[in-house]
């Protein structure tokens, strides 16, 4: 597996990461044993770079990934996020204030039995507490040995510099895809103008640009695409055209359109790390094989010219979420 690094940071992870939230939530019913043997078949070929958080699965997924890595410490990169809080009545809400980044941070480590992370993210900026306060806090975890370097996840471009002004942020955690590149207007050129990486989450638009979903029909009741606008009947009958592109290029490839799609994002910069999720070692293989692929200046120009800054149909989350970005 080629490698990257996150900006400016030193900080080197590879090319892919494995997103690891669909082994506990989100994306119907788990698979426990097939999760960890993606996970170790993710570290026997470099793909070493496992994203995680506190929130997933209600810390099931940092239990999970701690029992997957237990031997395998020194051969992975571990980031997790704190902030977003899950109430039992299935509403959230933000966390940044200092005394709650402290406890987060312990009772990541403890669940993923590990004395330090090599990224710490805050998930989502919280809009009451300055944030000068959460960033403060979370530079203690770097003196105190219990984070290497920090993070933000979906912050706005001047939430960015203010945190980059009191540590310096490693990665910018944000979603970017072919059908979601609103980070291409300030958000990715503010992080190349402070070297900070930037790391792609749902780079295949949460499963849709591999082209298997055409309904909601082979969707499990507790998957949560069901309530995505984007997956939205009228709004996914007119996404689906938007597919022609990445199936043509794909059959004369001869790779999948998944592997189509990662390719583009990893071509728009060599600071530009994606991380598709999976719980499954068959796509974590097809994803990782997306960095052999060389798609020409023509292809490249062929997908951009096809997925323009929203052609893409509905927001990509329900409106109590995306109130949650772009702070």
């Amino acid at each position: 597996m080629q490698r990257r690094q996150l900006g400016r940071s030193g900080l080197e992870v590879s090319a892919i990461g494995l997103g690891c939230m669909g082994m506990s939530a989100m994306y119907g019913e788990p698979d426990e044993a097939e999760s960890i043997a993606t996970l170790h078949r993710a570290i026997e070929i470099g793909m070493d770079f496992l994203d995680t958080s506190d929130m997933y699965g209600s810390g099931h997924n940092e239990e999970l990934i701690g029992r997957a890595i237990a031997g395998r410490r020194d051969r992975v990169i571990l980031a997790t996020k704190f902030g977003n809080i899950l109430h039992p009545d299935g509403t959230a809400d933000v966390n940044g204030r200092p005394e709650y980044v402290a406890a987060a941070c312990d009772a990541s480590l403890k669940r993923l039995g590990v004395d330090y992370v090599d990224l710490y993210y805050q998930h989502r900026v919280d809009p009451t507490v300055p944030i000068e306060e959460t960033v403060g806090a979370m530079a203690i975890l770097v003196k105190q040995g219990k984070a290497r370097y920090l993070g933000l996840s979906e912050a706005a471009p001047a939430t960015i510099r203010r945190a980059h002004g009191v540590h310096p942020i490693a990665a910018l955690q944000t979603e970017y895809s072919l059908w979601t590149r609103e980070a291409e207007t300030e958000i990715l050129p503010t992080c190349r103008e402070l070297g900070i990486g930037y790391v792609a989450y749902a780079p295949l638009g949460r499963g849709f640009l591999g082209g298997k979903i055409r309904s909601l029909g082979p969707l499990s009741e507790t998957d949560h695409r069901r309530r995505m606008p984007r997956y939205q009947a009228e709004n996914l009958a007119r996404n689906l055209k938007l597919l022609d592109v990445l199936d043509q290029l794909a059959l004369v490839k001869g790779c999948t359109p998944a592997q189509i799609g990662l390719a583009w994002v990893l071509a728009q910069g060599i600071d530009i790390v994606p991380i598709p999720g999976t719980k499954r070692r068959s796509y974590l293989e097809e994803n990782a094989k997306a960095a052999e692929i060389d798609l020409s200046t023509e292809e490249l120009g062929r997908l951009t010219h096809a997925f323009p800054p929203g052609a893409a149909a509905g927001e990509r989350y329900p409106p109590a979420m995306m109130r949650r970005i772009g702070l």
